[in-house]
């Protein structure tokens, strides 16, 4: 069989048939013959270009069976696919990859067009019902790659430089391990126990956010807040945007002194905000540059706007005024030694005057303040904190009228934040009654679903016993019969008689 164009060998045919036809007609003896011959070859001609068109257009329409879409790999069956991008050549695999890259990075820059293709993508990967271990295993290595990078939506896994083995990416696909690239723990976290690191698919508890489930791998900035009680770890803006960061009440000294702290989003315990501040830029502002140093001071004026206790005060006025000095040019006496050196100072004072909103904040514990205050018992609170505060002098005509305005100012405050407080509060409490009627009901359908397993188990029980009591009686009925019918057999015929020969 000829391997040749079957387009270029029907053209050769033709153009020798009408040279062998134009050789016929000039050796005919009719005067007219040339001139036929002529129109006629013209015709042909025309009629041969036109299918020559034909042809091409046809050729154009087939498909290049060496190359596989990004709608093929992440919608086919995951062994044929593998089968096709084996015998593929690299620079197809990589164009293919660079292909996905490209849509990825129109995601991230906001392109509908890509946004759309992208969701599609993940759809088809969502749908495919023979992802298993086995299957992912059976996987050609670039096909591992695009399917964890359409899920993830990460592209760094289609970087060249990266190289994970292919054993990884099928368990970074089954959420088997963590998808950040430079941690790759297992999961589920063997140190820990609870609910979040057990019933998130995917969540790893040493870099992702215990908010936003998203992975970070900072450790010098204050964007990052980790728990000191359980190890999680939550951005800083996602802990200010749900209220993980709000002020608590400890018990110093007779008062009740108010802080900032994380109430964190796993365990449910506080860690102490100032001093975790005061750590981080101890540690890391001298290798800060000025826009780092400039983000972290506005990190933690986020962190202390709405502090009520002296330190957490001083802290934000610190940071607020060095981010006025970087803005305003005057660098030199906004840097990192100048911060370092007022936070040595906030340090030393040990034993701060506590200040009139902490002691408002002291008069009542969390639970016990009424939203709404009579004028008898303001007069009663501010008679029993004025017992507390420095002896002050008289004042006269206007400010004394304002200094006897500040404190019933300070007491609606107080109650404004209360009955926030209590808003707040009760969104958690509701949260949490969602949460349980949530898990009662999964209880009762895993309940359900235990004793239908449980009667099926019974009945499938039953069901062979039955059976093999009822292959029981067979065989005695055959062992019966068989004995039977061996008692009733006739004795065999005597053998013949043996004649002598002399």
């Amino acid at each position: 069989m000829s391997n040749s164009d079957p387009g270029h060998n029907s053209a050769t045919e033709r153009e020798n048939y009408r040279e062998t036809w134009q050789l016929e007609l000039s050796k005919s003896s009719d005067p007219a013959a040339p001139a036929a011959a002529k129109k006629i070859a013209d015709k042909g001609k025309e009629v041969i270009s036109n299918c020559d068109t034909d042809l091409q257009f046809i050729r154009g329409w087939i498909p290049n069976c060496s190359r596989i879409t990004l709608r093929e790999i992440a919608g086919d069956r995951v062994d044929v696919v593998a089968d096709k991008m084996r015998v593929m050549p690299e620079e197809t695999l990589e164009e293919i990859k660079c292909e996905l890259q490209e849509i990825l990075e129109g995601t991230d820059g906001g392109s509908s067009h890509h946004n759309a293709e992208l969701l599609h993508l993940q759809k088809l990967v969502r749908f495919k019902v023979d992802l298993t271990s086995i299957m992912l295993f059976m996987a050609h290595h670039v096909q591992l790659e695009i399917l964890v990078a359409i899920k993830m939506r990460i592209k760094a896994f289609l970087h060249p430089s990266v190289v994970i083995p292919r054993s990884c990416l099928a368990e970074i696909f089954l959420y088997q391990r963590c998808r950040n690239i430079a941690c790759q723990s297992a999961l589920p976290s063997a140190d820990c126990r609870c609910g979040i690191c057990y019933g998130r698919y995917g969540f790893c508890n040493k870099c992702m956010c215990v908010i936003c489930n998203q992975f970070n791998f900072e450790f010098n900035t204050c964007r990052w807040i980790g728990c000191n009680v359980c190890s999680h770890w939550t951005h800083t803006d996602c802990a200010i945007s749900s209220g993980q960061i709000r002020t608590v009440h400890t018990y110093q000294n007779g008062i009740f002194h108010a802080e900032m702290a994380l109430l964190c989003h796993a365990c449910n315990m506080t860690s102490e905000l100032v001093g975790w501040a005061k750590n981080i830029f101890q540690q890391y502002a001298t290798s800060w540059d000025r826009d780092t140093f400039l983000q972290e001071l506005e990190h933690v004026v986020k962190i202390f706007r709405l502090s009520v206790d002296s330190k957490g005060r001083r802290l934000f006025n610190e940071c607020a005024d060095h981010i006025g000095r970087i803005r305003a040019g005057t660098s030199e006496s906004a840097s990192p030694e100048v911060m370092l050196q007022a936070l040595q100072e906030l340090e030393l004072d040990d034993d701060p005057e506590t200040s009139e909103n902490e002691q408002l904040w002291g008069l009542y514990t969390p639970g016990e303040s009424s939203p709404q205050m009579s004028d008898d018992v303001a007069r009663e609170v501010d008679d029993d904190t004025s017992m507390l505060r420095p002896k002050k002098p008289r004042l006269g005509g206007a400010e004394q009228l304002t200094a006897e305005r500040r404190p019933t100012e300070e007491l609606g405050s107080v109650v404004r934040l209360k009955q926030a407080e209590a808003k707040m509060f009760q969104l958690k409490a509701d949260e949490a009654r969602q949460d349980a009627e949530r898990i009662q009901a999964a209880m009762a359908k895993s309940d359900k679903a235990a004793e239908e397993q449980a009667e099926e188990e019974e009945y499938t029980t039953m069901y062979l016993k039955r059976r093999l009591e009822e292959a029981e009686a067979e065989r005695h009925l055959l062992y019966d019969k068989i004995k039977h019918k061996d008692n009733h057999r006739p004795p065999p015929p005597p053998p013949p008689p043996t004649t002598t020969r002399w």
